[in-house]
């Protein structure tokens, strides 16, 4: 067995799918190679990411078909400092391929059954507002033209305004968000284009009763002036 052969074992190891014969020479190496303890130490901890695993009896040809497969396969060494950098929800990916080389060992292979996460994995703000289960939404004409759409979540506690047909607010102006609430309304932000606008409102949103868009002078106030563009209620539950 080559040393690359006998670095690529590490995984199998971790899950305790290699025969004895595979063990024996694989924790001899151990003993003398730091970057395989390293990476065995790693997969170990990994493996508590198994949510579920259950064993069932493999074809009968698979065995055959992975050995003759991997003949074509260049194995390499651990790459330890990547997988250390790695976010850990791609352990799952590491884990499942040293299961999968654990057909190689023995007798039978195992069926991950691990929840994915990755559809959250990316999303900003807004956007977790905008698919959140609990997610509800108010609709209202802009006094200068176009409309405004405020999606508000008690999850995620935050509320999004969608505009269409946004015009330009007058020169030396900024069209200013609020959340009201029973101190007055509070400033939460500026939608800062045109047209097409998606903005999260600052602040959290509990204790809001409505959202409101005004304009302003160029960096905003500390109170609301006119003219007011939109007012909208938020059902009793958004707080």
């Amino acid at each position: 067995m080559t040393a690359h052969e006998i670095h690529a074992l590490a995984g199998a190891y971790a899950v305790d799918a290699l025969d004895d014969v595979e063990r024996a020479r694989f924790e001899e190496h151990l003993a003398v190679c730091a970057e395989c303890r390293a990476e065995v130490a790693s997969l170990a901890d990994a493996t508590l990411l198994l949510s579920e695993v259950t064993a069932v009896a493999p074809p009968a040809s698979m065995r055959g078909a992975i050995l003759a497969d991997i003949k074509k396969v260049r194995p390499l060494p651990p790459a330890v400092a990547r997988i250390e950098k790695r976010r850990p929800r791609r352990w799952t990916g590491l884990v499942a391929a040293a299961v999968a080389l654990g057909v190689l060992g023995g007798g039978s292979y195992v069926v991950l059954q691990i929840q994915d996460d990755s559809s959250e994995v990316g999303l900003t703000a807004a956007d977790r507002v905008l698919r959140a289960s609990d997610v509800q939404h108010v609709t209202a004409d802009l006094a200068r033209g176009g409309v405004a759409t405020v999606f508000h979540s008690a999850k995620q506690g935050k509320a999004v305004v969608v505009t269409e047909g946004l015009p330009p607010a007058p020169s030396g102006h900024v069209y200013q968000l609020w959340l009201r609430k029973a101190s007055g309304m509070v400033p939460a932000g500026f939608i800062t284009g045109t047209g097409e606008q998606t903005e999260l409102f600052e602040g959290g949103l509990a204790g809001a009763s409505g959202a409101g868009i005004t304009i302003e002078p160029d960096g905003g106030s500390k109170v609301p002036t006119l003219p007011v563009v939109a007012l909208v209620d938020f059902e009793p539950d958004a707080t």
